[in-house]
């Protein structure tokens, strides 16, 4: 098989990974003609860190070949699906070439496994060696690794790649066991542990020695220290299919509140169960909303940067799923209004934020803005938030919501039905 072909298997079968944001990556470049390669340029994908940077990302599996029989998993070894396999050699040459053609600034490696975990990952972890090393390149690397593995080829993993990611693939226990008979929960779990040991250990190194200042020593014979290490940098990450059994929307952000708290999480992807051919007769045979992915990720959201409990967000009477014509926010508001109305210019940094429509850095430019001067009506205007969501919950010098918040059809008029809008509307 030639190379072109293998890219279009490897690269198709990768596309049903969504753990591949490239935020969290240590600032490198190769000015001055030393390597190859940055975490920082514009790119052309559709990967995004935290500062808006599109950083594009060759995704690909090393090979769609599986041991394993996982009920939702279009590489399944039982799955019909035409088979490929990369060398070492072939994935190092695709992201070079990618890169020096400016399509690339990265690459997202993952793998079916292959003869046994530790092999797999040896190979996956010899490609992040190759590159860093034989090539200097300073682009983006995420890897997946696979739980399973020893633990000093994940350590070797983490010295190459700026993100690491282990898939928990379910939110609980019994689903993993129903579709993934073969996955250990507990290996995942003690893998995780093991990251996050690593990547705090190398964060507090890098911490001291930034600390640790030499002194009465002349400025040309200072003693120059070796670099703390970089355990991946970027953190770990994990990826949930949502909708491939029965969990419910409140179990699922319970999960995802546990991971960040237990393993210090970077993110948690939720990815909508996609029906595959051949399917078994234990999976649904339509895929959920996608909107309800994307509630997820609002709620998920919530939990990370707004300061809300996962167990508060779903809210009580509705069968533990997020609401689908409201996002999880506003109906949290609606469901709490005795909370409101907020005054803009007394409350708190952290009920501010639980204010529908508005955002981190919205919050943070009213509490600088209130220290000069009292905030008005016109000041939500200029800072170009949705009034229509914001004004019912909020006070201001000058204006007042009334009796707003307790007419009975609020929630209808805040969240009003979708409709298909035309070309001049």
């Amino acid at each position: 098989m030639n190379l072109q072909s293998k890219l279009a298997i490897l690269a198709d079968a990768a596309k049903y990974d969504a753990s591949c944001a490239s935020s969290g990556a240590a600032p490198r470049d190769s000015l001055g003609g030393r390597g190859m390669g940055s975490t920082e340029g514009m790119g052309i994908c559709h990967s995004y860190a935290p500062d808006g940077r599109c950083i594009s990302l060759l995704k690909i599996l090393l090979t769609n070949f599986c041991q394993y029989d996982c009920l939702y998993c279009v590489n399944r070894v039982s799955s019909n699906v035409p088979r490929a396999r990369f060398t070492v050699q072939e994935v190092v040459d695709l992201t070079l070439d990618f890169y020096r053609r400016n399509c690339i600034e990265g690459l997202f490696l993952s793998s079916g496994i292959i003869q046994s975990p530790d092999y797999t990952m040896e190979q996956v972890v010899e490609v992040a060696r190759v590159l860093r090393e034989e090539h200097d390149f300073r682009g983006y690397i995420h890897l997946k690794t696979i739980p399973d593995a020893s633990p000093e080829l994940m350590e070797r993993a983490g010295r190459h790649a700026d993100r690491l990611s282990i898939n928990v693939e379910l939110p609980t226990p019994e689903g993993l066991t129903a579709l993934a008979p073969q996955k250990d929960g507990a290996a995942i779990a003690r893998s995780m542990a093991r990251m996050a040991v690593h990547i705090e250990d190398a964060r507090q190194a890098r911490k001291e020695q930034a600390a640790a200042k030499v002194v009465s020593m002349p400025a040309s014979a200072r003693a120059r220290r070796a670099p703390a290490p970089h355990f991946a940098p970027g953190g770990q990450s994990t990826q949930m299919i949502v909708g491939a059994d029965a969990t419910d929307d409140r179990t699922i952000l319970a999960t995802s509140a546990g991971l960040y708290g237990v393993h210090r999480l970077r993110r948690v992807y939720y990815s909508a169960f996609s029906p595959i051919p051949d399917a078994a007769r234990a999976l649904p045979l339509i895929a959920p909303p996608t909107v309800r992915e994307h509630r997820l990720y609002q709620a998920d959201w919530l939990m990370r940067f707004y300061g809300f409990a996962h167990g508060e967000i779903v809210p009580a009477g509705q069968g533990g799923m997020l609401a689908l014509d409201m996002d999880p926010k506003l109906a949290w508001a609606i469901a709490h209004r005795e909370r409101f109305p907020v005054n803009l210019n007394t409350a708190p940094r952290e009920l501010l934020l639980r204010v529908p429509g508005f955002g981190v850095q919205t919050v943070d430019r009213l509490l600088a803005a209130r220290r000069v001067r009292r905030l008005r009506h016109a000041d939500l205007a200029r800072l170009h938030v949705p009034l229509k969501k914001v004004l019912p919950f909020v006070e201001a010098a000058d204006y007042r919501p009334g009796r707003t918040l307790d007419a009975a059809d609020l929630a209808a008029r805040m969240a009003p039905p979708s409709a298909q809008r035309g070309l001049f509307d």
